[in-house]
């Protein structure tokens, strides 16, 4: 049986800040934290921030699925 839940529509997102769209697409093009930060000019833990924030928006549990909910909106 094939799953579903892996070709499902994107969920409606809350919006989301100019900088959490940032840190989305460095996150998408495979940066690490200290490769945003840099590129940012922000502090690791302040990428950490984001990506907690962004987690808790669209309900992702893991760097993984934030770069694929990337990708399916387009980053």
């Amino acid at each position: 049986m094939l799953d579903t839940t892996l070709t499902a529509p994107a969920p409606e997102l809350p919006a989301l800040t100019p900088r959490e769209q940032e840190v989305l697409a460095y996150l998408a093009q495979g940066h690490t934290y200290r490769m945003i930060a840099c590129r940012m000019g922000l502090s690791p833990h302040t990428v950490d921030t984001y990506l907690r924030r962004l987690r808790s928006k669209t309900g992702a549990v893991n760097r993984t699925q934030l770069t694929h909910i990337a990708f399916r909106l387009g980053y």
